[in-house]
């Protein structure tokens, strides 16, 4: 049986609400012996464009910082496009572009890390009303390999 990729307006509609935010992330994205630091953070994210769109600001108290994300569907190619900004920088990063398959959101794009050309996926999983898991990854030979660098473990919080 193989697997249909599908995408719809709703599929970031999941993650509408207020989260609490588990961080895992390497000291050094493009070092894969470099350690771990952990931290915590809060996330609010909305719906727009009747499913269309999805916003949310992370905000990460331990680190005096915040970054948004940005999604748009675009319903004819079905796909999603990601766009993240953070607040040290004050613009966006290329979008990361795909879609859900199979329960598992994967997107990818070009950046640059460091002054190196970097291909990024993004993957969301384990999504549940309650609780979800995204993950980036860097790879610099074109997507043969990847190294995860920040995984995040959402849990939903009930005010």
């Amino acid at each position: 049986m193989t697997s249909t990729p599908s995408s719809t307006a709703h599929d970031f509609d999941f993650l509408v609400g207020t989260w609490d935010v588990a961080n895992r992330r390497r000291t050094d994205f493009l070092d894969p012996q470099s350690p771990w630091e952990e931290f915590p953070g809060v996330s609010r994210a909305s719906g727009h464009f009747g499913g269309n769109a999805n916003f949310d600001e992370v905000t990460f108290p331990t680190k005096g910082s915040a970054g948004l994300t940005l999604r748009l569907h675009d319903p004819v190619r079905q796909e999603w496009s990601l766009y993240w900004a953070s607040e040290r920088t004050g613009t966006l990063f290329p979008p990361v572009v795909g879609r859900f398959t199979d329960g598992v959101g994967e997107f990818h794009g070009n950046d640059r890390h460091e002054g190196r050309n970097v291909r990024v996926r993004f993957l969301w999983s384990g999504v549940t009303a309650d609780a979800a898991r995204w993950e980036q990854a860097f790879s610099t030979d074109g997507g043969a390999t990847w190294l995860t660098n920040w995984t995040m473990r959402l849990t939903r919080r009930r005010d």
